[in-house]
């Protein structure tokens, strides 16, 4: 991650999305095919993201969102779990924060971080507040995360408001909801990419991405580039937006 920001795309012409989310699919198979270990193939995949970061600063995206790891991911071996633990833990320590000082990021983790044990859980809230007065990029991290969990959390939260008599039932609308759900205070998704060949969702930001434009590659996510990031981009340009509206918004 030393090299993040480098480098200028300024010769670049098409427009830029504000926010882009990014399911990183594809780190076991990829090891897999390349003779690794699964652990070698999560590795690889925190150099992938390291490259998304820095093509989101070059091209002034202004927030970043990386889906790491999900609810659903528990149902993977203990081995694996342990190693993906130990690599975030590795992740929040003091090298990520110089560099996400000398680069301007602002660090958000989302998801039910009180499933880890309270070492990692401490580190979280470190670097958290560390860079919360960052304003380059937003890089917001999906761990033990799930659209629906965050939803419903939402949801409980309003519940909560109404029997304390802070919200009353009638005035609940999708602005009600939008305020208790994770990355509220962000530009809307505009763009989210998948790679390694699967074409769904997976249970990632299921409010936050309604009107957001959908990009899959074949791309594993080890073997993921700037140069992939880039075309990505350029497919979100030849998009029309509507809204749900008869008359076309262009991208371009």
């Amino acid at each position: 991650m030393n090299d993040i920001g480098e480098k200028k795309n300024n010769h670049l012409k098409f427009d830029f999305p504000k926010h882009v989310a990014i399911i990183m699919d594809g780190n076991r198979r990829w090891a897999k095919r390349n003779g690794k270990s699964t652990i070698q193939g999560h590795i690889a995949g925190v150099t992938s993201a390291q490259k998304a970061i820095k093509y989101a600063l070059n091209n002034n995206i202004v927030s970043l969102t990386l889906f790491a790891f999900s609810k659903e991911n528990w149902n993977r071996s203990e081995k694996e779990i342990s190693s993906l633990i130990r690599l975030f833990s590795f992740f929040l320590g003091k090298k990520t924060f110089e560099r996400f000082k000398i680069h301007n990021i602002r660090l958000f983790i989302i998801g039910e971080i009180n499933q880890f044990g309270k070492s990692i859980q401490k580190k979280v809230q470190n670097i958290v507040n560390l860079t919360k007065n960052n304003i380059k990029l937003n890089l917001n991290i999906a761990v033990n995360y799930s659209g629906r969990w965050d939803i419903l959390r939402s949801i409980k939260t309003i519940v909560k408001k109404v029997q304390e008599g802070s919200i009353l039932i009638e005035d609940i609308r999708e602005h009600t909801i939008n305020r208790f759900i994770c990355l509220n205070d962000q530009p809307d998704v505009d763009l989210v990419i998948r790679t390694g060949r699967e074409y769904r969702i997976s249970n990632f930001l299921l409010w936050q991405i309604a009107y957001s434009e959908l990009y899959f590659t074949d791309i594993l996510w080890p073997d993921f580039t700037e140069e992939v990031f880039q075309e990505a981009i350029m497919n979100f340009n030849m998009r029309e937006r509507r809204f749900g509206n008869a008359n076309v918004t262009k991208i371009r």
